[in-house]
C-alpha cells in the first residue's frame, strides 16, 4: 500500500513497528532514558525514504533485527503530542509530537539476531510481550495511539498466536 498524503503539519514523520514471533508476543524495549519506559521500535522517516524502507532500517538500527517480513502496514498516520516540557527539548523544539506509519513484522530469526546493543542504542533491555502489558507500561501519552495499533493488527496478533514460539 502506498500512502500518498503528508503527515500532519507540526508533527515529526516517523514509522512504528509491531514486531510479533511467532506465538504473537509483541517486541518491546525499555528505554535507556527513561526507566520503565517500555515501547515499540520506532524512529524517523528519512528524506526520500520510503516509509517501508525507514521500518526496516529503523528496526535494524534499534534492534539489530534483519530477520523479518512485513505483514502489513498501516494507510493513516497515527500522531501523538510529547509533553509540552518534553517537546521544547526534543529535536530542537520544532515539533509538537510525532506522526507515525504503522506496520506489522513477524520475526522470522532466532534470539541471537536481536542485539540493543547498537551504534545508537535506545533501550536497556527488551522482552517480549503480550498487548494488556504493554499497554500497562507504554507512557500515558502513547497510551491511546498503541491501542489503535493494536486494533488496526488485531488479525495479525491472532494469526501468528496459532503457531509456536520462537527462541
Amino acid at each position: 500500500m502506498i500512502l500518498n498524503t503528508p503527515p500532519p503539519s507540526g508533527y515529526r514523520p516517523c514509522v512504528g513497528i509491531l514486531l510479533l514471533d511467532s506465538a504473537g508476543a509483541i517486541f518491546v524495549g525499555e528505554r535507556i532514558d527513561r526507566p520503565d519506559a517500555w515501547q515499540m521500535p520506532q524512529g524517523g522517516i528519512d528524506k526520500g525514504e520510503t516509509a517501508t524502507e525507514a521500518v526496516f532500517r529503523e528496526l535494524k538500527e534499534e534492534t539489530g533485527i534483519e530477520a523479518a517480513e512485513l505483514l502489513g502496514i498501516s494507510g493513516i498516520w497515527r500522531s501523538y503530542d510529547l509533553p509540552p516540557a518534553l517537546a521544547a527539548k526534543a529535536w530542537g523544539g520544532r515539533f509538537r509530537g510525532q506522526a507515525q506509519l504503522w506496520s506489522a513484522l513477524r520475526f522470522t530469526g532466532t534470539r541471537n539476531d536481536i542485539d540493543i546493543q547498537t551504534e545508537h542504542a535506545e533501550f536497556s533491555q527488551w522482552k517480549w510481550t503480550d498487548p494488556t502489558t504493554l499497554l500497562s507500561e507504554i507512557v500515558d501519552f502513547k497510551r491511546d495511539l498503541y491501542a489503535e495499533v493494536l486494533a488496526e493488527f488485531q488479525t495479525h496478533i491472532t494469526q501468528t498466536s496459532r503457531t509456536p514460539p520462537t527462541t
